[in-house]
């Protein structure tokens, strides 16, 4: 006979049929895209797309995809990405309502950031010598603005635009062939961020929050716009950001954030958590002091200052626009959401957000929609188990109930990949696929060294 211990730990297993069902769900999104295709064909190799883009195999391209999904040639998956009619900005929209559906509308933070994709060429759309986030100096690479949305539920990527810069929008020649349109024109990275912002409010998606690092918060035309709106934010700045503020001790002075933080008291700093980190609350001191804005302490402009807990570290400044009210706790609750952004990319580059071999605009468009499609699809899964949290077949055992109980921790968008992975998406195993697909590998092989030899020979 069973101890009630051993049915609660029955009731929190993943169980086949739960992850059947998560397939059953990703078919009825595909259905939602059936509008913005103009052929069948397309269609139906998209969700193969989707379907490759969760599976394990090791590189997201056009022949790993294609090989993943049963077809002889890549070509097919190619022309997804760059020939075949369908529109990537409805399909958008698309993941968008559907992430939406399972965040809920309610206390919405929308995380704006930037990542890059490393290229060795120079023919990719927007490719250049770049700052390279990961490792913080200039590399050869695309660079890509999103925007992530956060609710209490989850949080996923939901819009993305193309950032070039203008060494390439001033070589018209250069865009034709990377398939850019005429109309595309130079904008920076917190335009750009304007642009996915706007895009939002004509959805009728209302944020409670707009959150970025010091790329954006540093820029006024940026901070200006959201003033227009009245749309509340926490925005990094430098630490050289002027602002305007009355000193305890009388008068009003222009001074540099970090001298504001200098002359701040004990009194005025908090210790609150920034958000839930692996090993517990991210603990830091806070301080919030009003400052003016167009020549009057309006309520509603602020200086926040986060402070480590470690003298050593170097604080950090944010701007924030929010109403007179709003408590302390809030702010930071807000800026915690910032994070969330990176565990997006994170998750989307196990995804293959940067897997694509394709330099054309569209083709970049295409690839990333998709697999931002495949993410908001695995967040959308780990908001609706969250009550069924997946665990290892052997567990182990204790004589202590309170050791085992509540052993497991909720599912999450890599565990949710993995079990898709290996479960509804395995490798192909059929011998005259496998065999077919190392034929045509050193087919190519050859031709690309055929070609490559003659280019040489005609160079010489």
């Amino acid at each position: 006979m069973k101890s009630s211990q051993d049915n609660t730990l029955s009731a929190e297993l993943t169980t086949l049929s739960d992850v059947m069902a998560w397939y059953t769900s990703l078919t009825q999104l595909h259905a939602h895209l059936a509008p913005h295709f103009a052929r069948p064909e397309p269609f139906q190799r998209a969700l193969r797309f989707v379907q490759g883009i969760l599976s394990d195999t090791p590189r997201k391209n056009g022949w790993h995809l294609a090989e993943q999904a049963r077809e002889a040639t890549p070509y097919g998956m190619q022309r997804l990405l760059s020939g075949t009619v369908w529109n990537d900005e409805g399909v958008r929209d698309e993941l968008r309502t559907f992430a939406l559906q399972h965040l809920g509308r309610r206390d919405l933070v929308a995380v704006i950031d930037e990542t890059g994709f490393l290229k060795r060429g120079k023919h990719s759309a927007g490719v250049s010598k770049q700052h390279y986030g990961p490792t913080g100096d200039l590399r050869n690479c695309q660079t890509g603005v999103f925007v992530s949305l956060s609710s209490p539920l989850g949080h996923t990527l939901v819009d993305r635009e193309l950032y070039l810069p203008q060494e390439w929008t001033d070589d018209a020649a250069r865009c034709r062939r990377a398939g850019i349109p005429e109309t595309r024109t130079f904008q920076t990275k917190p335009q750009l961020a304007m642009l996915l912002l706007q895009r939002l409010q004509r959805a009728g998606v209302e944020v409670s929050w707009v959150v970025a690092d010091t790329v954006y918060g540093g820029n006024p035309e940026l901070r200006t716009w959201l003033d227009t709106q009245r749309q509340p934010y926490v925005l990094a700045v430098p630490s050289t950001e002027p602002v305007v503020l009355e000193l305890p001790e009388g008068g009003v002075r222009r001074l540099e954030v970090r001298e504001v933080a200098r002359r701040l008291a004990p009194s005025h700093w908090s210790r609150l958590a920034l958000n839930q980190g692996t090993k517990g609350p991210r603990l830091f001191d806070w301080a919030c002091v009003p400052i003016w804005h167009l020549g009057r302490d309006d309520g509603w402009h602020s200086l926040l200052v986060r402070r480590p807990l470690e003298a050593e570290d170097n604080p950090t400044y944010y701007l924030v626009l929010a109403p007179p009210a709003t408590p302390l706790p809030s702010k930071v609750a807000a800026q915690g959401a910032r994070w969330r952004i990176e565990e997006d990319f994170a998750n989307g580059k196990d995804l293959g957000l940067d897997h694509y071999e394709v330099r054309s605009y569209t083709g970049w468009y295409r690839h990333i929609t998709l697999v931002m499609l495949a993410l908001a699809f695995l967040t959308s899964l780990v908001i609706g188990v969250r009550s069924l949290p997946s665990a290892p077949v052997g567990l182990p055992t204790s004589s202590d109930a309170d050791l085992v109980t509540g052993l497991l921790c909720p599912l999450s968008v890599p565990e949710v990949h993995r079990l898709l992975a290996r479960l509804i998406f395995p490798a192909p195993s059929s011998a005259p696929l496998v065999l077919q697909w190392s034929a045509w590998r050193r087919w190519h092989q050859r031709l690309a060294s055929f070609y490559h030899l003659r280019r040489r020979l005609k160079a010489g």
